[in-house]
């Protein structure tokens, strides 16, 4: 029987060839641990933060659009008012959400940009 051998990596601080001055600028550190390539780790960073902001925004239309549509449904007297021979919680439901949408859109693409933004400024910091 052959005996088993653990491999791990050598503990921090201590590698096997002694680091170049453009690697020691390019070392971020993540978690208490030397990171060599900061770039990945702001693009993981970039994209967790686009996540949670699709996320944010979605959660927050369907909130949105669900108070509407519960405020329709229960309010008394929306379905006596006619404009144009069409209730008005039907011209809500097919004409009313659009302007969610917008709002919603907007929000989103001014806070990926600033996020953008905040990642361009992260890589040009390393060079």
């Amino acid at each position: 029987m052959t005996e088993r051998v653990r491999v791990s990596a050598d503990p921090p601080g201590r590698s096997s060839r002694p680091q170049t001055e453009t690697e020691l600028m390019r070392t971020v550190t993540v978690g208490g641990r030397a990171v060599a390539e900061p770039e990945a780790v702001y693009v993981r960073g970039l994209v967790r933060a686009q996540l949670r902001l699709a996320l944010g925004c979605v959660l927050g239309f369907v909130v949105t659009a669900g108070a509407l549509a519960v405020l329709l449904a229960t309010v008394p007297g929306l379905d006596e008012l006619v404009i144009g021979g069409v209730p008005l919680p039907w011209l809500v439901h097919a004409f009313g959400f659009y302007p969610i949408i917008l709002v919603f859109a907007l929000i989103y693409a001014a806070a990926a940009r600033r996020n953008e933004r905040r990642y361009r400024a992260l890589r040009e910091n390393l060079r």
